[in-house]
This record gives structure tokens, sequence and C-alpha cells, in this order.
């Protein structure tokens, strides 16, 4: 009995992909056809865990979306952890502007179920619907200015926390 009640109000997998992208900020705005078309350009895989998405110094690609799952992220040289991202989370979206090296590697720490948005899906996209294409772009660009302002200010305080050091070095 409880099965058939919870297949009659489980999401769909169609459905929870819609569900995720609604809760990205580069698609938040979007109207259902509009997300529809982000769909269709998708591309779902699984991971195990410890299975690496990509390695520090790969070319970037793409971006990915975490359905479910942990991706560890790590900078190679030291082995620190620079995050832990988890469902709803998405990362590399830099890659969709351009092809430069990952600057991380990342890891999947859990069985995981990620969305891949790559380059050459999203400049079809974009030529096939330039007004949802520049939308698309515009929202990006938000997101990238606030990680770079958040970056900026952590930057800075650790600028700050460094000029205290040594200063705190000379007095002793």
């Amino acid at each position: 009995m409880d099965s058939f009640w919870g297949n009659i109000f489980r999401e769909t997998d169609e459905e929870s992909v819609y569900s995720l992208l609604r809760d990205i900020p580069l698609f938040d705005e979007l109207s259902s056809g509009e997300l529809s078309s982000v769909k269709s350009i998708l591309h779902r895989r699984e991971y195990d865990p410890e299975e690496v998405l990509f390695h520090q110094g790969n070319p970037g690609v793409g971006m990915y979306i975490i359905q479910e799952g942990t991706i560890e992220i790590v900078y190679e040289p030291t082995d620190d952890t620079l995050a832990e991202l988890s469902d709803g989370d998405f990362f590399g979206e830099l890659a969709l502007l351009n092809e430069t090296p990952r600057s991380a590697t990342a890891v999947a720490r859990t069985e995981s179920v990620l969305y891949g948005l790559f380059r050459p899906d999203l400049l079809g996209l974009v030529r096939r619907d330039p007004s949802l294409g520049v939308e698309i772009l515009l929202r990006m660009s938000q997101v990238i200015s606030e990680r770079l302002i958040q970056t900026n200010e952590q930057v800075q305080q650790l600028r700050e926390q460094l000029s205290h050091l040594k200063e705190a070095a000379r007095g002793t």
C-alpha cells in the first residue's frame, strides 16, 4: 500500500530535473519552455565514490549540477579541500565561457548523480535561441561576478590578517 501511494506522489525524474534547474540562479527565472530547452542539452551521469570528475589542469569543457551526492573540490599540489558541494550545488560554470584549464580536481565522495552542461551544447542553444542564450549568459555573468566579489572580500581579509601577523612578528 505504501509503495502505491509513494509512486503517486513521488516526483518523476523529469520533474526532479526541472526542480533542480529552478533552484539554480542561472535558470531560476526561465519559463517552463525555456527550462525544457536547457534540459534537452543536459547530460546525466552517475559517479561512484572516489571517482574523479576531472583533474586539475584538464581543459574546462562545462559545468556540473549535483542532483544528489557529495563532490569535493581539491587543490592538487597541497591536497587541500577547497569546497565540499552537495545536492543542488553547481560548479565549473567558467568553462562555459572559455576552455581554460581546471583550477582544481573534482572527486565524488559518495554515490552521486550529476548533470553536465557542456560548452558546445550551450553554444548550439545560443545559435538556435539567441534570446534564451543571452538570458542564460547574463545570469551566468551575474553569478560569476557575485563569486568574484566574495573572493575579493576573502582576499582582502587574508591580506589584513597577514598584515597583522607581520606587525605582531616585528613587535616581538
